[in-house]
Parts: structure tokens; sequence; C-alpha cells
């Protein structure tokens, strides 16, 4: 495919330099459906990220788009704060019936606002006001988003950075197979809770990503997250679970945690809550833990009904009958088998694998080398991203409701590109 960068148009002269995607994908897209974007000179794209994993569903999915059409049609509440509303209680309707009690989870549900960002804030807000503690503990090569008190419980340097200020009241511990097994699980942790001379204040909770999406794919085992709840458990403190990419639906359950077989005391969800790309996030938490006065957490934009209407349409469409985590599992399969083939064709090259679900990641030990692999991907018709603290994972991200065909041609393109960045 023979691309010709977009001129020196309104981006480049009035949008801030802080643009990243579009310099990876130097197109200007103007149509979507399904696993496929179109740019405006006629150029199609198969789509390996999904939006950041926000369109967990593909582009514009039909049965999403028609319940948003007819809602707006019929002049549906667009924005109505934390006003009860039509649109709200049959989302909350769906969300209890369909996905929180067939896993007996007695969650409450908050709406904290519109972006992921914003439901950590107010998990973190809520387990400090709860505890009465101001510490909270996060992992190795965390993402948790880009407001202050989500930067200071993330790891990447790059992004700490931009905050401007000292970022506090974060401890990071080490994460799953940080020492490559050679540490035995939170011995560092406990110890430093237990001695009174480690200079670590009691955390009021502890938050993490089953599998750290932005941090390289880095895939936590059921055990240790079962062995971190229990090291909560017994020290008093909360564990929040951050789904906000790895949540509905993308490692094969609706939460990520499912598998270990944990109850976090707090979760939070965005991105393709809403099913449609449409702004949206939860804060969700048992009921013992909703001491909020009325007003407390507030803003503008947390009852986005449009998103309501898609969100619910999700859940009645692709989780009522249990068939989206097993085509998931499917789907996994055939990237682990596809990733292994270019492993065993790439030996002795520093190249491995890992993930969950429809969440892969393929690292190398010469870095630059998985952006290269981007870069060829685009040229030939593939959305890749990188991640990872320097870039050196191959992020795939593909929707939910990829086809089998649609995978096999974004891994062959995939393998291709691996090769001719050999």
């Amino acid at each position: 495919m023979t691309i010709t960068p977009p001129a020196l148009s309104v981006f480049e002269t009035l949008e801030s330099e802080v643009r990243s995607y579009c310099r990876s994908w130097p197109a200007v897209f103007d149509r979507a459906q399904g696993s496929y974007l179109h740019d405006e000179d006629g150029h199609t794209y198969l789509d390996f990220f999904a939006g950041a994993g926000s369109l967990n569903y593909g582009h514009n999915n039909p049965v999403l788009k028609r319940a948003l059409i007819d809602y707006i049609e019929r002049d549906g509440i667009t924005h109505g704060l934390d006003m009860a509303t039509t649109a709200k209680r049959a989302f909350l309707e769906s969300f209890e019936n369909v996905i929180l009690r067939p896993r007996d989870l007695p969650y409450k549900v908050m709406f904290p606002g519109p972006t992921g960002t914003n439901a950590v804030e107010s998990a973190l807000k809520l387990a400090r006001k709860v505890k009465g503690r101001e510490s909270v503990v996060s992992f190795t090569n965390a993402f948790h988003g880009m407001s202050l008190g989500s930067l200071a419980v993330t790891g990447n340097a790059f992004k700490r950075a931009g905050a401007g200020i000292p970022l506090v009241h974060g401890t990071p511990m080490p994460f799953d197979n940080y020492f490559d097994g050679q540490v035995p699980d939170f011995i560092w942790f406990e110890r430093l809770l237990q001695d009174q001379g480690s200079g670590l204040n009691k955390p009021a909770a502890v938050i993490v990503e089953t599998v750290q999406g932005e941090g390289g794919i880095n895939v936590a085992r059921a055990e240790w997250l079962r062995a971190l709840q229990d090291l909560c458990h017994r020290q008093d403190m909360l564990l929040i679970v951050d789904d906000i990419q790895m949540g509905c639906g993308r490692t094969g359950g609706f939460f990520s945690f499912e598998e270990a077989g944990i109850t976090p005391d707090i979760v939070t969800l965005s991105k393709s809550i809403s099913g449609y790309g449409l702004p949206m996030s939860l804060c969700l938490f048992k009921p013992e833990l909703d001491i909020w006065e009325p007003g407390e957490h507030n803003g503008t934009f947390r009852g986005n009904n449009p998103a309501f209407v898609t969100a619910a349409a999700a859940l009645n469409t692709y989780w009522a009958d249990g068939q989206m985590e097993k085509q998931t599992l499917a789907r996994g399969e055939q990237i682990e088998r596809a990733l292994l083939a270019i492993v065993d064709e790439n030996d002795g090259a520093g190249v491995s694998f890992r993930g969950r679900g429809l969440v892969w990641g393929l690292e190398f030990e010469d870095k630059p080398r998985a952006s290269a692999i981007c870069a060829r991907a685009f040229e030939l018709g593939l959305l890749l991203e990188t991640s990872g603290p320097e870039g050196e994972v191959v992020k795939l991200l593909p929707a939910l409701t990829v086809s089998p065909e649609e995978l096999d041609e974004g891994l062959r393109i995939l393998a291709r590109s691996v090769r001719e960045t050999a």
C-alpha cells in the first residue's frame, strides 16, 4: 500500500504537539465499520488496536448504532448530570441482571465521570476516605491514568514527568515475576508492612491491573492475585482492581479477575463499558464502603445517557448467554498459535510473547524493532501500537467481534512485518 502522508494542515498548525497516535498512523481517517477503518484517500486498515480497548465490539457496531439512533431520534435525554433517567435505569438493571448477579458480585455502582482516570481518582479518594490513610501501593510498570492522583500510582517515568509537580502518597512494589521468579511473592512488601522502621506509611489500598496493558502486556498469575487479596485482607488494606482496559471481556470473562476467583473491594471500568466508544466510566465497590456524602464527588459529565443506551445494548446482546467469553478464548488461541510460529521463525533473535484472551504482546530484545514493525504494518494496512516502558512490545488488541478470517489477515501482516524488519 502506498500512503502519502497528509500535507501540512490544521492538525499541524493548530493542534498541540501533544498529539501522538496520529504520528504513528499518518492518515486522515473518515469511516469505520467492524474491524476496519478507511481514510479519506480510500485506503483500508485492519484495526488491531480497537481504540486502545474502547471498541471491544468493533467500530459502529450495527446493533449498538441502531439503539443509539432510535434513542436520539425520540429526543431521549442526552445530558442529565446524575439525575434519574430511563436510560440510566435500563443500564443499571441490565448491569445488575447480566453481569453482577450471575457472578454473585455485591457492588454498588458509581458514575464518577467520563474517562478511566476519573474512575481511578474516585477509587483512590474513596479508599483514603474509608481507611483514613493517605498512602496507596501500586506496582512496577503500572498505568492508571493521566490526572495527578492516577499518575502518582503509575510507573512510567515519561508520563510521570509530565505532571510537573511531585507525585506523592503512592508507593510502588514489584509486579508479578518482576524478579524473574528469583524472589518469593510479596516478601519485600510484607516485610515493609511489618517493620516499624521501614518508613512505609500504612497503605489505605493496593491498586493493580491483572494484565498491565500499557506496561508491556505483563500477565499476573491467578495465584499471585489470590495471594495479593489475602495480603490485603490480613493487613487491613483495600484491594482495587483497575479493569479499565482489561475488563468488559478483553481477557475472556467480563471482569479480568474472574479467572483468579477473587472479589476486589473496588473495581474501575471504562473504555468498552459503553460498547460504542462513547465516554463512560464506573467505579464499583462493596456496599459497606459507600460512605460518600451526597455530591461529595461531583462532575458535570457523570451521566452520559447515550453511553448508557449503547452500554445496555452491548450487555444484553453479547453477555446474556455466555458465548462471548468462549469466542474470545478461542480467538485468543488462534493468536497464540500465530505468535508461537513467529517466535519459532525468529529463534535466537530475542523474541517472546505473552497474553490472555484477546490481548497479546510480542516483545523484542532489540527494543526499537517493535516500533519499526508497527510502522511497516501500517504501510501494509494494519493498525498496531507498542507498549512497555521502552516501547519494546508490539501490542495486539483486536475487537472481540473480530472474525477468524480477519484475525488471520492481520496475523499474516504482522508476520510479514516482523520478517521485513529483521
